[in-house]
């Protein structure tokens, strides 16, 4: 290594000790007890990092190890010396951390100078968010409840110990069914609704419908819907916001199946942006309307009670339901035509949307044309869409049904606009 990208190691690491010192000494600022470092500290943790990794190339790694073994002492006889009863490991870990950014900045073998510096510099940038995001963090935990840890940790041994066995080829009536492409898709759709779900619980039910609407939708929605729906009769003056959720809801769903097909099928996301994205932004568009129009629009309903999208018996649930709709869309396009492949779009989205989605996207990536698939899965968008208006005027009254109704009539007349137009493209 020469002097100058001995320099720059030493320059990149001093500044990523800084960025996460800088971060520690706001921290504790004002508190009696200070914690381990700050911003003169954590800068010389990681320039001794450095010159360990820089000396490493003439006397080995054992400069590296003697340090960094020395700096976990002081870090332990400055934890024990410390008289904060409520005292963490917190800056303690982050100096380890630093120490370990310095190293790698030094060493010249494990990657090019640049990608190496940037490596550097993105740990240090989420080392400092991580502390600095504490409230927000430890606030998050505090709504986790133990059922979602629960749910989450049977998922991840799903995902990362059962899937990886299912042997990935086809079985069953007309090669239909791929155990392992199942599970892949069990966890591409849980994941997407985890993100909302998270999200959701983040912001909580009362910091504006709209959000929750949008939000809500990422996960279920169909479960806004009959939320919001039941609430109607029983909250009138909060009548116009429960149609803003529930056509934000819908909105975000059709986002969500481009996401879908953008993941497993990108190919065909090109003939579905002009029926969804048109359907997307005039939900969107109409629900801003709503909500211009509602004058009491400082209240919101209860949150809406979304269920952890990891939990084991859904997932294995949608899996089944995804497998059968797979079967009966290929079923349908073999011996019947294109024609069966219509209706049984129409049919699946009655009850669920991401099923067909992935099955048209598997048929698509199988052979048939990207106009056909998109057909379908805007058919089966459409006729979810419609569900959703029933649902409205069922559950929640005329009143509600009126609203909701009048909007989707307009969302459904734009998406078949968005088809049209997509076929005159050639899409």
């Amino acid at each position: 290594m020469t002097l100058q990208h001995a320099l720059l190691s030493i320059a990149v690491s001093v500044a990523a000790g800084a960025l996460i010192g800088a971060e520690r000494e706001q921290a504790h600022t004002g508190r009696a007890q200070s914690d381990f470092g700050g911003i003169r500290t954590f800068p010389l943790v990681a320039l001794t990092g450095t010159l360990c990794a820089l000396l490493r190339p003439v006397f080995g790694t054992w400069p590296l190890a003697t340090v960094l073994a020395g700096i976990v002492a002081l870090i332990a006889v400055s934890h024990a010396r410390s008289k904060d009863e409520d005292v963490g490991l917190t800056s303690e870990v982050a100096a380890i951390a630093t120490f370990m950014l310095g190293a790698v900045a030094g060493t010249s073998d494990l990657l090019p100078d640049g990608p190496r510096y940037l490596l550097v510099s993105a740990v240090a940038a989420v080392t400092m968010a991580l502390l600095a995001l504490k409230a927000f963090l430890h606030g998050f935990i505090a709504r986790v409840s133990e059922d979602d840890v629960y749910a989450t940790a049977k998922f991840v041994l799903l995902a990362l110990v059962v899937i990886p066995l299912l042997p990935d080829r086809t079985f069953g009536p007309l090669d239909a069914f791929n155990p392992f492409k199942v599970g892949l898709m069990i966890a591409l759709v849980a994941g997407i609704s985890f993100a909302g779900y998270v999200a959701a619980r983040l912001v909580g039910g009362r910091r504006g419908l709209l959000v929750t609407g949008l939000l809500g939708g990422v996960v279920s929605s169909t479960a806004v819907t009959l939320s919001f729906a039941g609430r109607a009769k029983e909250s009138p003056p909060l009548l116009a916001l429960l149609a803003v959720g529930i056509v934000a809801a819908s909105s975000t769903m059709f986002v969500r199946i481009m996401v879908v097909v953008a993941v497993v099928d990108r190919p065909l996301l090109a003939a579905l942006v002009l029926p969804l994205g048109m359907m997307a932004a005039a939900g969107y568009i109409l629900a801003l309307m709503l909500l211009h129009k509602d004058t009491n629009g400082k209240g919101s309903p209860a949150p809406v009670p979304l269920h952890n999208p990891f939990e084991l018996k859904r997932a294995i649930q949608f899996g089944l339901l995804y497998a059968v709709v797979l079967l009966l869309a290929k079923a349908a396009q073999v011996y019947v035509g294109n024609a069966g492949l219509y209706a049984s779009a129409v049919l699946a989205g009655l009850a669920d949307v991401d099923a067909i989605t992935l099955s048209l996207s598997e048929l698509h990536r199988s052979g048939i044309d990207a106009s056909v698939a998109s057909t379908g899965i805007t058919l089966a968008a459409i006729t979810n869409t419609l569900v959703k208006a029933g649902i409205a005027l069922v559950a929640g009254g005329r009143p509600l049904g009126a609203r909701v109704g009048g909007a989707f009539l307009v969302v459904v007349a734009c998406g078949g606009a968005g088809l049209g137009l997509a076929r005159a493209l050639g899409l």
